[in-house]
């Protein structure tokens, strides 16, 4: 009587790993088409019995997850840039059926978000969204994590307790990454200021902490200015930048810590040289690489959107068949620094 055959034989065949047979045979993520194929080819060639590999191959076969995604500013050229990484890391996964659903909250006031994430959960099995902190928000995060539609955290870490996870740079390292590159940069001392969006923003206020802390362990002679609020607006920053830089000759450097950053560059264009007051912003756009190469920015701080999203998605994936962790946690990625000689 022949020998049965095991998964170990069939992964040697292969030429893969257990673990990776296993994940083929029980359907679970993080399997390429390429290595699925790979596997019932092997299974055709050493009589190992195919037919729940074959049944892997089928489009119904594969668990159906509906993603929902709540982004704000649809009009920006990041958070474009953002939905379209998004929809690309849900296309690319070949062990499920992903059906996205994603909207743009149409202003940063609860009452839009709060509108955007229950249609989103109309139709969605596990949601995220880069909502403002607020406490109408973290309730609806809480009831929909009741009723089994874990709510994921992105760039700003909203609903702290009640979210599944928070996806995003650790914004006290982000600032602290901005305030090293502002002294190094600037010879003589002098004073400094930071834009925040507003005080919704955690992600701002934690990079405004960061900012402050370096500036009194590293760098005292450095004066603070107020964090001033932007409302992530161009025309807020501009009209701001420009009285900052009036009032004070001395003003050595500027963080702008959320958006708005297209206002700041456009006031030190009007009334500094390159390079006279140490600018730096957040992700890398058409606007900030071109004032980059013009050195009227000093450093873009970027999210690798491409890594974020891939990351997600898996999660998303996890917590839609598991349902929500027991433990809340936090996805910290790398974030990518470009200076003018990056290009």
């Amino acid at each position: 009587m022949a020998e049965r055959l095991t998964l170990k034989d069939l992964a040697t065949a292969a030429g893969v790993g257990v673990a990776t047979v296993d994940r083929v045979l029980n359907g679970r993520p993080n399997v390429r088409r390429e290595t699925l194929q790979r596997v019932l080819e092997a299974a055709e060639r050493i009589g190992y019995p195919t037919r729940v590999l074959a049944a892997r191959q089928t489009e119904a076969d594969r668990p159906l997850v509906r993603f929902g995604f709540v982004l704000h500013k649809g009009a920006q050229e990041f958070y474009q840039n953002f939905a379209r990484a998004l929809q690309r890391a849900v296309a690319q996964r070949t062990d499920i059926r992903g059906r996205v659903v994603l909207r743009f909250a149409p202003s940063q006031a609860p009452d839009d978000f709060a509108r955007e994430i229950r249609e989103v959960a109309r139709n969605s099995d596990v949601i995220a969204t880069s909502a403002i902190n607020h406490p109408t928000l973290s309730d609806i995060v809480s009831d929909l994590s009741e009723a089994g539609t874990p709510v994921f955290a992105l760039l700003n870490d909203f609903a702290q307790g009640v979210r599944q996870n928070y996806l995003g740079l650790n914004n006290v390292k982000v600032g602290r990454i901005a305030a090293w590159m502002i002294v190094t940069q600037v010879r003589d001392p002098g004073k400094l200021a930071v834009f925040v969006g507003g005080n919704r923003w955690h992600g701002h206020l934690l990079r405004e902490t960061g900012f402050q802390s370096y500036i009194r362990e590293f760098a005292p002679e450095f004066r603070m200015l107020d964090a001033v609020v932007n409302l992530e607006t161009r025309q807020v920053t501009y009209e701001a930048t420009l009285e900052l830089l009036n009032r004070h000759p001395d003003l050595r450097g500027i963080y702008v810590a959320g958006g708005g950053m297209e206002g700041a560059i456009a006031a030190l264009r009007e009334v500094r040289p390159p390079g006279k007051v140490a600018l730096v912003v957040n992700e890398l756009t058409a606007d900030s690489r071109k004032a980059l190469s013009e050195r009227y920015v000093t450093m873009v701080i970027a999210t690798p959107l491409e890594e974020l999203c891939r990351d997600l998605v898996e999660l998303m994936i996890t917590a839609a068949r598991e349902g929500r962790a027991a433990s809340a946690g936090q996805h910290f990625l790398t974030p990518q620094l470009f200076v003018p000689e990056s290009f």
